[in-house]
């Protein structure tokens, strides 16, 4: 039997705390009522408000609420209206034409047309890390008529019609954005959208603060009159901040070993479930232009050394679901459950790493290795995969970054040798896995991409087949084998699928209407009375 990702979350977390209710509410309530502020708890601190030339969950999460994408999505990822009132698929999956909502316009006041469309589309083909697969084989974007885009290709691109998400797609003002680089990101005052909420105010290390777009296309929303996004980078604080309303909601906001004791406090709620747009994948990355990380034995013992179930109970505290494979078991009918995890052994570990011709010296280390950690998993991950990497010999390094100067360290600078990453695996491979994997997407500077720098040609092929297979029976062919030879490779040892929770007050309702969960454009999003 295939199940969808919602009975998947219902199956896989059935041990946990899901007390929230459909729609992503807290509690029922009589209906939705105007007015009122919400206040966000969020980490780490935002780079930049917009997903136009970064993946990064900041600009997804923010940009969400300021920019609109064509399409929005249910729990299912069955496409519903965004600024496409309506839409088809040629039979050949050649042509998407995308009819617009009428009367749509900017924070400036500038109408959004298919002009718009055509410029974001072709933006994100260029700029954006998953965008660059995504639209990989989009041709041109017909915008003669101002109220359709007619996105034309030159082969199927089966994944397309489920990345127009505004956190992934988001259609920005071409009058606005066209004076800008590919790589240059806006200033605050350029951060001009269609969605419901208006940036007022950006104080870093404080808070953003976002105020109902009165001109919203959609009537009637939002109902709130301002989001407060407060930037809490200590776990601490944020744990404080939900128990004293200080602040209404977060996900992820607490240290996982607090949740037990947050479910007793009767003001607040937990949402374990994962949602389509932001179901994570963490990894330990493995640079592939370090000398000693070059043997595949080395990389062969390093898998072998990290004991995952105890990870997953001493870093997640339980809160995680195995994933041996780049597909995360979410994916039923990508996934390929044959691959398991490499046996935990330190004895072959330490073999392993002798037969690649590095035996312990004199002090008991063989060499090196600059492990780091993106700031968004928590920081007990470093100690375990370092503490691993210890007991076989290994000399490791924790290097710990803010969020901004991790991304440069890895993906600029390329100043590290392992990294334990957090990659969403999104609503299809060929958008969340590809990039990571595929030889044509290493860029220096370009985020949360191939940053292993691997190559393999049987690998880019097999991407490349299943990015253009409109048969999904084909694509799963493609899919699995892809994943053998991943297993086989190891440029990355795949590791957990985090579960987020979302821990917010009773009174926020329809937090998370959809895929997008609490990510998404916050439109529908209201408070009960006290």
């Amino acid at each position: 039997m295939t199940l969808s990702r919602r009975q998947f979350n219902q199956i896989a977390l059935a041990a946990g705390a899901f007390v929230a209710l459909p729609g992503g509410s807290f509690a029922a309530a009589s209906g939705p009522v105007s007015g009122g502020t919400l206040r966000i708890a969020y980490f780490p601190e935002p780079a930049q408000l917009v997903a136009l030339n970064t993946s990064a969950g900041g600009a997804q999460f923010v940009g969400s609420k300021l920019f609109d994408g064509l399409l929005t999505y249910d729990y299912d990822l069955v496409p519903q209206p965004g600024l496409a009132r309506e839409w088809s698929v040629s039979p050949d999956g050649l042509e998407y034409v995308f009819h617009l909502q009428p009367g749509v316009t900017f924070h400036d006041g500038a109408p959004l047309t298919s002009a718009d469309v055509a410029f974001s589309i072709l933006r994100l083909k260029e700029a954006h890390p998953r965008g660059r697969v995504t639209f990989a084989q989009v041709e041109s974007v017909d915008s003669s008529d101002p109220l359709v885009a007619r996105i034309r290709l030159a082969k199927p691109a089966p994944a397309l019609i489920t990345a127009l998400a505004a956190s992934e797609s988001p259609i920005v003002p071409k009058h606005i954005f066209e004076a800008l680089k590919p790589d240059q990101n806006p200033a605050p005052a350029q951060l001009i959208g269609s969605g419901p909420f208006t940036l007022k105010e950006w104080s870093p290390g404080s808070h953003i603060l976002l105020e109902r777009n009165a001109a919203y296309w959609d009537a009637g929303h939002p109902y709130l009159d301002r989001v407060i996004i407060r930037l809490i980078n200590d776990a601490g604080a944020r744990a404080a901040a939900l128990e004293t309303g200080e602040v209404d909601i977060g996900e992820n906001p607490v240290a996982l070993a607090e949740i037990e004791r947050l479910k007793s406090v009767p003001s607040l709620k937990i949402d374990d479930r994962t949602y389509a747009y932001a179901g994570l994948l963490n990894q330990l990355v493995i640079n592939l232009d370090t000398a000693e990380l070059k043997e595949l034995k080395v990389r062969q013992a390093i898998a072998h050394a990290i004991d995952v179930p105890a990870l997953i109970n001493i870093v997640l505290y339980g809160y995680g679901i195995p994933s041996p494979t780049p597909i995360a078991p979410s994916f039923t009918k990508f996934h390929n459950p044959d691959i398991a995890f490499a046996t935990f052994d330190p004895k072959i570990s330490e073999k392993l790493l002798d037969e690649a011709g590095f035996p312990r010296k004199a002090d008991g280390k063989r060499f090196r290795l600059r492990v780091t950690n993106n700031p968004f998993n928590t920081p007990a991950y470093a100690d375990f995969i370092a503490q691993a990497l210890i007991a076989i010999g290994i000399d490791a390094e924790i290097q710990r970054f803010d969020f901004a100067t991790y991304v440069k360290t890895v993906y600029t600078d390329r100043a590290w040798d392992l990294s334990i990453e957090s990659l969403s695996n999104m609503f299809d491979p060929t958008v969340g896995v590809q990039r990571v994997y595929w030889s044509k997407n290493f860029k220096i500077g370009l985020p949360f991409s191939n940053a292993s720098h691997y190559s393999n040609p049987e690998v880019d092929r097999l991407l490349e087949a299943a990015a253009v297979e409109p048969d999904i029976d084909r694509r799963a062919e493609f899919f699995k084998e892809f994943q053998t030879i991943i297993a086989q490779d190891l440029p990355a040892i795949n590791l957990v699928v985090p579960v987020q929770p979302i821990i917010g007050n009773v009174r926020v309702q329809d937090y998370a209407p959809g895929a997008a969960g609490l990510g998404g454009n916050a439109s529908r999003t209201w408070l009960r009375d006290a």
